[in-house]
């Protein structure tokens, strides 16, 4: 019976490890990289959590009108590594993001770079694609 018990709390815990591995995704899941796109605009929201860094910009349209666009970063620890902070970008900062867009036609995209237009200072974004900048 003792044997039973620590052969349930050995699957259970295994099982356990393997949900928050179940929620991550690859690059070509979600984005093309055939699908290059690069855009400006005013930082409206971001989200500095796990397993990824998200923020939403307004983007202006050719016909004027007011876009919201959802970029998806590398996790905090690897946005660290690349020199980020959580100050570095702040809502209502204006910046150009390149990266690939989402494959389902969504306003998201996964970046690659961030430049921060009032400086010109140009980041990577720990991207899954790859953190290449040019």
């Amino acid at each position: 019976m003792p044997r039973m018990v620590l052969y349930l709390i050995l699957i259970s815990a295994l099982l356990l490890s393997a949900v928050p591995a179940g929620a991550h995704h690859a690059f070509a899941t979600e984005f093309d990289a055939q699908k290059p796109a690069t855009m400006k605009g005013i930082v409206t929201k971001i989200d500095w959590a796990n397993p990824h860094v998200w923020f939403y910009i307004n983007v202006k349209t050719e016909n004027g009108t007011i876009e919201n666009w959802g970029f998806e970063m590398g996790g905090p620890n690897s946005l660290r590594n690349s020199g980020w902070t959580k100050e570095t970008m702040k809502i209502g900062d204006e910046v150009i993001v390149e990266g690939s867009l989402a494959k389902n036609g969504s306003r998201n995209v996964n970046a690659k770079s961030v430049m921060m237009a009032s400086t010109g200072k140009k980041l990577g974004a720990a991207s899954s694609q790859g953190n290449t900048v040019d």
